[in-house]
């Protein structure tokens, strides 16, 4: 069963965090002034520090408990689950308040049903997931992200790390880090990559 478990990033992976933020950030008076930046300061044109704190209070909102799903994430998370037997292990720097934690949980259950995330691995916002990921050093695990920075961790430490494409990292360009558009490529790599290892 080891080799059946999917690790993946929530936000920007699984949920458009993105979209629900930029909603927030316009109804308090925010306006987005550069869409490819990863950095909230530059993109909203706000001290970082602000920014940090903005998005703390977000993901501790009761926003946070209804994000939408990203692309088409929905249809082939259930796929993978469902028809192929994968389980999900989801590690994702949101905050460590609990109450927003619960919410998380929910929100994920609700859009990729109860059966589906075997895991949930909480961190405080931003936080670096480098010690969490070492937990699973060696095993040649998939690992969804869409920070560069946590895939590159991820193929240091044996994982086959997938990056999911935005704006913010569309010049990026590693070999050993396939980008992926959308879930249904993600479905084909890992569907392929099984079959290949059962052959």
């Amino acid at each position: 069963m080891k080799n059946k478990i999917i690790l993946t990033d929530a936000d920007g992976v699984l949920l458009d965090w993105e979209y629900a933020f930029d909603v927030w950030m316009t109804q308090h008076g925010f306006n987005k002034r550069d869409t490819l930046k990863y950095n909230i300061g530059t993109r909203y044109g706000i001290d970082n520090d602000q920014g940090r704190k903005l998005i703390k209070i977000f993901n501790e909102s009761a926003h946070i408990g209804f994000l939408p799903p990203l692309r088409d994430a929905m249809y082939y998370v259930k796929r993978l689950h469902e028809e192929h037997g994968y389980v999900f292990h989801c590690i994702t720097s949101l905050t460590k308040d609990e109450n927003a934690c619960e919410l998380r949980r929910m929100n994920l259950q609700k859009l990729f049903g109860k059966t589906a995330f075997e895991k949930f691995i909480f961190l405080d916002t931003g936080a670096d997931k480098d010690e969490v990921l070492e937990h699973y050093r060696g095993s040649g695990l998939f690992w969804i992200e869409d920070k560069i920075i946590n895939c590159q961790v991820g193929i240091e430490l044996g994982l086959k790390s997938l990056l999911v494409e935005h704006g913010h990292n569309m010049e990026f360009a590693n070999p050993e880090i396939p980008k992926v558009k959308n879930w249904r490529e993600i479905y084909e790599i890992i569907v392929s990559d099984h079959n290949n290892d059962r052959k």
